[in-house]
């Protein structure tokens, strides 16, 4: 009986969600008609700046449905949405790293069932009315977004070769709407990256020849959203994930040869077929930048359904943190405990929000190898950190900084500034700086030599401390082009620059810095910037800034540098040019006309009144 009732839990619909967090205080309404041409957006992104709640738009300017924003926009939200199954789901996953402990605790056996049940799809049929892509919300998040996009898209792909459900994908990739050379009501954008399920069925398509069938679902129970950005290793369906986290089966159909969500409040089906590209973007991405217009899949569009009362979930992606740092916060809850059980020696990993995710991984890790040697430097690290960068997506990380577990000083990965200084007490400059040349990096990430294409630099720290970091502005003699320095925080350095030409400037200043390594003792990292003030105001200006605009192999100098057998390393300070280049993405900009209309929206009365 308890298993049943368990099973029974959850929503079954997004519409029961919203009822539920409006219930509970969690959501606002706004009635007041607003454009999706960047007011929906900018609206979205000041209530979640001020930590605000979810937001129901019941009056968009052009559509006939209610869209919603901000579900997951804190993880305490999250929790609340996913209050019913989210221990299940923890206890499956740290069973799955770890099977002994179902005899550790014979209670989580429940779990197990109930998971278990919850994991297999249903067939249901539902009521679709078709509809054509210009009647849904066509919502632009960003001024120079190439058309307006779904943000929230679950897609929806099966393996040609294994087809079924429980062989599908379902992940979260961005879909362009309309713009640029799409026919209108007729093709949408497919654009997805390195290391995405999707890539694996295609590819067995094209090899046959053969259309992949594609169905884009929007809406539905909160967990399908999730689970379509779940990291879940091959061979365990999305799908499935779905039904467990929202303890509720994904129900589905079938229809015109395409497998359809019951639950989803709308659907996309539409063919991709092979090597049918055409430009996509840009559109404002999640290192705070615009991913530029390149080729991706073309998807012809078959059908559009939706709901009679279909509710249009959306989100705003930018410089972090935005909504989406909840998501990957939930997740490193629910999958943190396994990654140190899957590559021995780890402790912790932290992909770090504040820098775009991909370009910056801090870690913890042990050093046991040889413990009967007195001086200690990094060999199981090294281990450690190459496995890091075979694990799934951390493959695209850019910079992994990790450091070795000693005793209970040890801080945490998920403390940046606390993890940069402990290391850079430590480093041996020397001999701790490891590069990867001409290899693979974020999509997303212009600061590399081509799409995709970057270098990664492994720095590893153990043993006692051979410095004492500074915090106060020395007194240097810096080359004409270089002013203002500033300390971002103990051990790092900020000096401004010129704009950048060719770089060849900050390999004189490193020249220039060697009589002067005596007053750089205490730092480090030195970090060359436009705006030296701009980047040490806050710590996460450092980390955005710093490992968004470098890539490790052209931009990182040293202060009596030198190449040995190879290996890179310097006399003295490092320094990392991150300043914004010729060929990198443009920022993201706020537009101010749109600003003061999300301002008129706050006055007495009006929907935002107390909230922004």
């Amino acid at each position: 009986m308890l298993v049943v009732i368990l099973a029974q839990m959850g929503y079954s619909s997004l519409n029961k969600c919203i009822v539920d967090l409006e219930k509970h205080g969690h959501l606002i309404r706004i009635t007041e008609e607003v454009d999706p041409n960047l007011e929906m957006a900018a609206i979205h992104m000041r209530v979640f700046e001020n930590n605000g709640p979810a937001i129901l738009f019941e009056n968009i300017k052009g559509c006939n449905y209610k869209a919603v924003s901000n579900l997951f926009g804190s993880v305490e939200r999250s929790r609340f949405i996913f209050r019913d199954s989210l221990e299940t789901v923890k206890r499956l996953v740290q069973l799955k790293g770890d099977p002994s402990l179902i005899f550790k605790h014979p209670s989580w056996i429940f779990s197990a069932l109930n998971g278990g049940i919850d994991a297999i799809p249903h067939k249901r049929k539902t009521e679709f009315e078709e509809i054509s892509l210009s009647e849904l919300p066509q919502i632009k998040c960003w001024e120079d977004d190439g058309g307006p996009f779904v943000t929230l898209p679950q897609v929806y792909s099966e393996d040609v070769d294994k087809p079924g459900i429980l062989n599908s994908n379902l992940g979260m990739y961005r879909i362009q709407l309309a713009g640029n050379e799409y026919e209108k009501d007729q093709e949408i954008g497919l654009h997805y990256q390195l290391h995405r399920g999707i890539g694996v069925h295609q590819t067995k398509c094209n090899e046959l020849g053969i259309p992949m069938k594609v169905a884009v679902f929007i809406g539905g129970p909160p967990s399908h959203s999730f689970a379509a950005v779940m990291p879940l290793p091959e061979g365990l369906p999305e799908v499935s994930f779905a039904g467990v986290l929202g303890a509720k089966n994904f129900r589905y159909f079938e229809a015109d040869g395409f497998t359809i969500s019951s639950d989803a409040d709308f659907v996309i089906l539409g063919e991709v077929h092979p090597m049918q590209n055409k430009p996509e973007g840009p559109f404002g991405d999640h290192l705070g930048y615009y991913s530029l217009k390149h080729d991706f899949p073309l998807m012809q569009v078959h059908k559009v359904l939706a709901k009679k009362d279909g509710i249009w979930p959306f989100t705003v992606v930018g410089r972090p943190p935005q909504e989406d740092t909840s998501f990957g916060a939930l997740i490193h809850e629910i999958t943190g405990s396994i990654i140190p059980q899957t590559i021995p020696g780890l402790h912790e990993v932290n992909a770090v929000d504040a820098a775009g995710v991909h370009p910056l991984l801090l870690a913890v890790g042990s050093e046991r190898y040889t413990p009967y040697i007195k001086v200690k430097r990094p060999q199981e690290l090294l281990t450690t950190a190459n496995a890091i960068l075979g694990f799934g997506q951390m493959s695209l990380a850019k910079y992994l900084f990790i450091i070795a577990k000693q005793g209970v000083e040890t801080p945490s990965a998920n403390d940046p500034k606390a993890h940069f200084q402990y290391l850079l007490e430590r480093i041996d400059t020397t001999r701790d700086f490891h590069f990867q040349t001409n290899t693979t990096i974020d999509t997303l990430d212009y600061s590399g030599t081509d799409v995709n294409s970057g270098s990664k630099l492994i720095v590893a720290a153990v043993g006692e401390k051979k410095r004492e970091l500074c915090n106060t502005i020395p007194v240097l003699n810096l080359p004409v082009g270089f002013s203002k320095p500033q300390v971002a925080f103990a051990g790092v350095l900020i000096i401004q620059a010129d704009k950048y030409i060719d770089g060849s400037d900050v390999a004189g200043l490193t020249t220039g810095l060697q009589s002067q390594m005596n007053a750089l003792e205490g730092f480090p990292l030195i970090c060359v910037a436009d705006d030296s003030e701009f980047v040490s105001l806050t710590l996460n200006n450092f980390l955005w800034v710093t490992f968004t605009r470098s890539n490790p192999s052209h931009d990182v100098y040293g202060v009596g540098e030198f190449i040995e057998n190879k290996h890179w390393g310097c006399k003295g300070s490092v320094v990392i040019d991150a300043r914004i280049k010729p060929h990198h993405a443009p920022p993201l900009v706020l537009n101010l006309e749109i600003e003061k209309r999300v301002d008129a929206l706050s006055v007495k009365g009006a929907s935002l009144e107390g909230v922004i």
